[in-house]
């Protein structure tokens, strides 16, 4: 006996270990092989590129000009020349800086969407679990209703019962035959939607336990942690300080512009050189940038604290789901276990102690019940793998 309790023991520690293992698995290979995450993985590549470019020196530029005189005697003049512009010092260092940043965000963006993606696989292979442990049970009343419509189809032939009996048990098996049908549709297209999000390869998952993880105990303390884990939080606390490196950027870029270069001119076999120098004076061309991305600042400040509220909400409604759902879950897995019928029901059919309108509706009973705790534990599981999708 004690050997027994044991292994009960040991299997409700093993199992869910399992069966997180092989999601975890499941999981890495979809990171490896989905194509919408590799497509964005060399969009972002290129985005980055892209923020490092434009940042540096304009070209220099070069001018040569050879003019004729007229009249004759006045000879031909050629002018050379090779200038170089630049904004002052301070805009580029603005410039790299926030290209570096903004390249930061690429990454956190790309974090996102690899979250989306991967609780995405999650929820189908909680669904596949759900289908699988539905599909094994309908295959099983499949089975038991087939021998109970060739127990009656033999008592019928013998005139042991009528034909409304023999035909309630031929619409049983009916019955039971369409539902495993249909939850077998429904595999089918979980797979193939699986299949695609792992880049077309095929993922074998046959487990007909829904994986159930914990909840978190403390709320708050969990929620602390799962804010500053949150890419989509990440990225919008970063935008503001993007913008606010933008206003520093838009204050330098008000600073007049400066180039230096080299002139020579040479006429009547004379020749004048020597350096230029300019200065743009900053009138007209970046009015209202500064305020601009000042706007820029104000604005993401309140979508973050927006976004950080629905965040919030969002996942202390789902943890509040996940409570109630744990409960009920348990309460019926604990009754099914300890007070079911459907064995003694099927000893009282067969030894004509009950009728079989009442045996069809008693373990009618037990049928709802079952599907009730299966799609408990499959909402509590879908429930929790988005409130713990930032751990992904």
């Amino acid at each position: 006996m004690k050997k027994i309790l044991f292994v009960l023991f040991s299997l409700n520690f093993l199992l869910p270990a399992r069966a997180q293992n092989a999601i975890e698995k499941i999981l890495q290979e979809v990171e490896t092989n989905n194509t919408t995450l590799q497509a964005l993985q060399k969009e972002i590549e290129a985005k980055k590129l892209g923020n490092k470019t434009g940042i540096w020196l304009p070209d220099p530029e070069v001018t040569y000009g050879h003019l004729w005189g007229t009249p004759r005697e006045i000879g031909n003049q050629n002018d050379f020349g090779i200038t170089q512009s630049f904004d002052f010092p301070t805009v580029y260092m603005h410039q790299s800086k926030l290209a570096g940043m903004e390249n930061q965000n690429l990454d956190l963006q790309y974090q996102s969407e690899r979250i989306n993606t991967l609780l995405r696989a999650k929820q189908i292979i909680i669904e596949l679990a759900y289908n699988n442990a539905l599909s094994e049970d309908y295959a099983r009343r499949v089975e038991i209703a087939r021998i109970i419509v060739d127990s009656y189809q033999k008592k019928f032939d013998l005139g042991e019962a009528d034909a409304i009996e023999r035909n309630k048990v031929h619409m049983n098996l009916v019955t039971c035959m369409n539902k495993k049908e249909k939850i077998d549709i429904a595999r089918d297209a979980l797979r193939n939607e699986l299949k695609s999000l792992n880049g077309g390869k095929e993922i074998e998952y046959h487990a007909t336990e829904i994986p159930l993880t914990p909840l978190p105990s403390d709320f708050n303390e969990w929620y602390a942690a799962a804010e500053a884990k949150s890419p989509a939080l990440q990225y919008l606390s970063k935008q503001i300080d993007i913008n606010r490196q933008q206003v520093k950027l838009s204050r330098a870029q008000g600073l007049p512009k400066l180039s230096a270069g080299y002139a020579s001119e040479r006429i009547l076999g004379e020749k004048l050189q020597g350096v230029v120098i300019g200065v743009s004076i900053p009138l007209w061309e970046n009015k209202n940038n500064v305020k601009q991305a000042r706007a820029g600042v104000l604005s993401s400040e309140a979508a973050l604290e927006d976004n950080k509220i629905l965040f919030f909400n969002r996942l202390q409604s789902l943890f509040k789901q996940s409570v109630s759902l744990q409960e009920t879950a348990q309460q019926y897995r604990t009754a099914l276990t300890s007070y079911s019928n459907e064995p003694l029901l099927r000893k009282a059919l067969d030894a004509g102690e009950i009728s079989l309108l009442d045996y069809l509706l008693e373990v009618a009973y037990y049928y709802d019940a079952f599907n009730n705790m299966l799609e408990t534990e499959r909402d509590y599981a879908l429930a929790v793998a988005e409130l713990t999708a930032v751990e992904l």
